[in-house]
């Protein structure tokens, strides 16, 4: 479930993946954390390092650390602190075109993929997500800092579960990192008033595609998906992306 921890950094490391992994819903409000021991062997670090991580989650209110019979670590909350995750967004911005265009040539295959494979459980994590944006929203379609957080940490959600339900480990891996190195390109379209009403429409018309297993309709809808941030991105930076479609690949290569 965890990953060694390779830098220098150990302290900071641990921290930041545990926090990750609530913040993109791999680790819901009550589940409870592998022991400590268990814990620092999968991300290989010592246990005294590991006790300073979870003392600082603790602190900050995201784990509930019990004792005795019946104890151990659980998470309290599903809003995690900006602070806790804030090294994983230091891709530099003219990085950010290159992650777009991986998003371009993966995502649309993996929804293709999933409108093949993806099954009643699949489509109600997928239908959750919305649902919980939609909460987030309410009546105003303007954002306070922390309910643009949530409403993004949802979209998130959304791609991850529609990556899981192809079936494909690989492909959630990703889609999970490309989404992770997008942040500061989706908090600056975020700034926009209509997107999260549009965020909305769009995972639902995406939902939709795919339960109908119509791959021709996926692709429209993937590309208007996708289209929108990088409209957005090209606006705010006045740079051009290339959009590496299948058409657009066929063409180049003839």
């Amino acid at each position: 479930m965890f990953t060694p921890v390779q830098t220098r950094r150990t302290f900071e490391e641990a921290v930041e993946q545990i926090a990750e992994k609530v913040k993109l819903g791999e680790l819901a409000v009550g589940d409870r954390l592998p022991s400590e021991r268990a814990l620092a062997e999968q991300m290989e670090i010592s246990r005294p390092t590991l006790r300073e991580a979870i003392k600082v989650l603790q602190d900050s209110g995201l784990l509930d650390v019990r004792r005795g019979a019946g104890g151990g670590m659980f998470v309290a909350t599903e809003i995690v602190p900006p602070e806790l995750v804030a090294r994983r967004r230091d891709i530099r911005i003219h990085e950010v075109a290159q992650v777009l265009e991986a998003r371009r040539l993966l995502e649309p295959r993996v929804a293709q993929l999933a409108a093949m494979r993806a099954g009643p459980a699949d489509f109600d994590a997928m239908q959750r997500s919305i649902d919980d944006q939609r909460a987030v929203v309410g009546e105003g379609s303007i954002l306070s800092a922390g309910r643009e957080d949530r409403f993004l940490a949802l979209d998130v959600r959304f791609h991850l579960a529609l990556a899981r339900s192809t079936g494909n480990g690989v492909l959630v891996y990703l889609v999970r990192t490309v989404y992770r190195d997008l942040e500061i390109a989706r908090d600056m379209a975020m700034h926009r008033e209509t997107v999260p009403d549009w965020s909305i429409d769009i995972h639902e018309r995406t939902l939709a595609a795919v339960r109908s297993g119509d791959l021709d309709q996926v692709e429209e809808v993937m590309d208007e998906h996708l289209s929108q941030l990088e409209r957005t991105w090209e606006q705010e930076t006045g740079t051009a992306l290339i959009r590496p479609t299948p058409d657009f690949l066929v063409r180049r290569a003839s």
